[in-house]
């Protein structure tokens, strides 16, 4: 029997913000885990809490308390540069205006691990093609990054945090705004590179139908809770209808989709 290992932990954990004054807690007593291989989906409504969450495993935001790890070792004891060869981070926020070509844009991918000026090596030349090569880019890398569609950059996004190189990448709404071809191809490309290359992938997203489909396990979070486990497990015993709670929705088992309730 294949035993998996939890490459993230959490223990205990409370996100949320903190003034001079006054804590915000968003979720607390968090005991998570995520195993390499696997592609995991974070859902709930908006405001919920879903980009705090993702920004405090990346420590983009500082915790509130409790302990994440990475590979056994806490998280507060990792350097920024160590931390970045270990997880790759892609956000919402789109690039500021610029004149990098794709190929330049995926090459910034590998800073972690270049001198102060920015050299390439034969190493970062090899992860970057190898990188365009696995996300199909070819064609793509001498055009202007402005000159693409949001799903080409998207999936340009995806390249650079594959040339990171890194066991874990993690996306923040990485299908808003795309179409659904667009959508549905990129969740198969994150598929792939947690199966077929053993990335760990957490993504946030409102895409339930593509998650219940494509993803090894659901995290679910909801006002009191976060719920984890398998998509079957959690739709046969009625747990996707926690992430709304609405008189208007019902998530119906058999079809496997959210259905507006009718109104006598």
């Amino acid at each position: 029997m294949k035993v998996e290992k939890n490459i993230l932990v959490t223990e205990n954990l409370s996100i949320g913000y903190k003034s001079k004054k006054e804590e915000s807690i968003i979720a607390t007593n968090l005991n998570l885990n995520l195993s390499k291989g696997k592609l995991v989906c974070l859902l709930g409504k908006n405001g919920i809490g879903k980009s705090t969450l993702l920004r405090t495993l990346t420590q983009v935001q500082p915790k509130l308390s409790g302990i994440i790890k990475i590979n056994n070792v806490d998280l507060e004891q990792i350097d920024i540069n160590t931390l970045a060869k270990n997880i790759s981070l892609v956000l919402t926020e789109k690039i500021p205006p610029n004149n990098l070509t794709v190929y330049e844009l995926i090459a910034l991918g590998r800073q972690p691990y270049t001198n102060w000026i920015g050299t390439l090596t034969k190493e970062d030349i090899h992860q970057i093609n190898l990188a365009i090569e696995q996300t199909h880019l070819q064609k793509l890398i001498n055009k202007r990054c402005d000159e693409l569609s949001d799903g080409q950059l998207q999936r340009v996004m995806i390249c650079r945090a594959l040339a990171q190189n890194t066991d874990i990448i993690i996306l923040d709404e990485p299908t808003a705004h795309l179409d659904i071809q667009h959508k549905i191809e990129t969740f198969i490309l994150l598929k792939y590179l947690a199966e077929k290359l053993n990335k760990t992938i957490l993504i946030s997203t409102h895409e339930i139908q593509l998650a219940i489909q494509m993803a090894n396990t659901l995290w679910l979070m909801t006002d009191t809770e976060l719920i984890s486990g398998a998509p079957d497990y959690l739709i046969e015993n009625d747990k996707i209808n926690q992430i709304f709670d609405s008189n208007t929705i019902h998530f119906d088992k058999k079809s496997k989709q959210f259905k507006i309730i009718k109104i006598k």
